[in-house]
């Protein structure tokens, strides 16, 4: 009389078979978490990254272990996701200093005279006012053209020979028969004669600050002119008092 066992037995590939499927809510669970950024749009960060390769280790097939050159590159990854985040926090932390170093350079404009670029100026003629010419090379003679509100010209200042450079003039606040004119906003045109063609110069006149724009975006500093528009604080020539 013969027995027979009917209980069967477990094989090798039996049991990882029953351990990849009881672990398979552990890996999707441990997955989900680390991805969770991911799916609401949020950035990759290095606690996440940290997860899934911590997920990864514990899920590997014990069969087909984690090769060490594979686990070593992916560590260094994680070393390179964190010093990535670190240099972000401190760009961020040196921009927010020059916001503040900007604001700063702000407020001591505001209220001062300037000369920059422009074609216009606004103008008391009860005193006299100080402005320069760019010469881009030697010129003969160089002739400053100086016009009311209405374009009628009411003064014309002969410059003379220039070399290159700025070429500084002043004007008193009066007209071509020494009449002082009224104060206002005027515009000036300088031109010379640049082999043997007519050429317009750039006219550096003064302006007074009345606001400053600071932008938010580590653009550069704008400084507001009264009756004049805005200029970038980098083409200002000359700060005064």
């Amino acid at each position: 009389m013969s027995v027979t066992d009917t209980t069967s037995s477990l094989s090798l590939n039996d049991i990882l078979a029953n351990s990849s499927v009881k672990n398979t809510s552990t890996t999707s669970d441990g997955l989900a978490s680390a991805t969770g950024s991911a799916a609401g749009k949020k950035a990759l960060g290095k606690d996440a990254f940290l997860q899934l390769l911590v997920t990864q280790l514990k899920n590997q097939n014990p069969l087909e272990p984690q090769d060490n050159g594979e686990f070593v590159a992916q560590l260094a990854q994680f070393s390179s996701l964190e010093g990535i985040t670190t240099l972000n926090d401190t760009v961020s932390g040196i921009a927010g200093n020059y916001n503040s170093s900007q604001a700063l350079q702000a407020s001591s404009l505001v209220g001062r005279s300037v000369i920059a670029p422009g074609d216009k100026a606004v103008v008391d003629t009860s005193k006299s006012m100080t402005g320069t010419v760019a010469i881009p090379t030697s010129v003969p003679a160089a002739t400053l053209k100086i016009t009311d509100k209405d374009g009628t010209v009411v003064r014309t200042i002969d410059m003379g020979s220039q070399v290159a450079g700025n070429a500084s003039f002043i004007w008193d606040g009066k007209d071509n028969a020494g009449k002082t004119v009224e104060s206002g906003t005027y515009t000036f045109a300088a031109s010379a004669t640049i082999d043997s063609q007519a050429v317009s110069l750039v006219t550096n006149l003064p302006a007074t600050v009345n606001s400053v724009t600071i932008s938010q975006t580590g653009g550069e500093l704008m400084l507001n002119l009264a009756g004049l528009g805005s200029i970038a604080l980098s083409k200002v020539q000359t700060i005064g008092m």
